[in-house]
């Protein structure tokens, strides 16, 4: 019986020790999503550069802390001409594969967070995301 009591008090300091050390973790930035709007519509090249395709994307921004939200308003109508700029440029065989799309969010990450380190001076940004992408051409 003394090895079940004390068995049973192990157990509840332990519990109580386990949610003591849970509750003094510090909590951490809380990310935030902002979200371009309108939908981005651009035109892109076609494969024969005579014919014009043209592509339409919801994008949302995952942002470092939800203190950014205020700057990335702010700065929206520059984001999304980045954006714009970006997706002009890409040819048709990019606009329409996996891996193209794929590089083309890596390349929006990498000149929003460029972009936004020169006027804010912080990265903010974590992470672009299509949440529609579509394409015609």
């Amino acid at each position: 019986m003394a090895i079940f009591r004390s068995f049973c008090i192990c157990l509840i300091l332990l519990s109580t020790l386990n949610a003591s050390i849970f509750a003094q973790e510090p909590a951490g930035k809380q990310f935030a999503y902002f979200g371009l709007e309108p939908d981005i519509v651009t035109n892109y090249l076609g494969s024969n550069n005579r014919k014009l395709g043209y592509v339409r994307i919801t994008i949302e921004l995952m942002l470092e802390d939800a203190d950014d939200l205020e700057l990335a308003a702010h700065h929206a109508p520059l984001l999304r001409a980045t954006a714009i700029e970006i997706l002009g440029r890409q040819p048709e065989e990019r606009v329409r594969s996996l891996t193209g799309r794929e590089d083309i969010r890596r390349s929006l990450i990498e000149n929003m967070r460029k972009l936004m380190k020169k006027e804010t001076g912080s990265n903010m940004i974590k992470d672009v995301i299509f949440t529609k992408y579509i394409y015609y051409g």
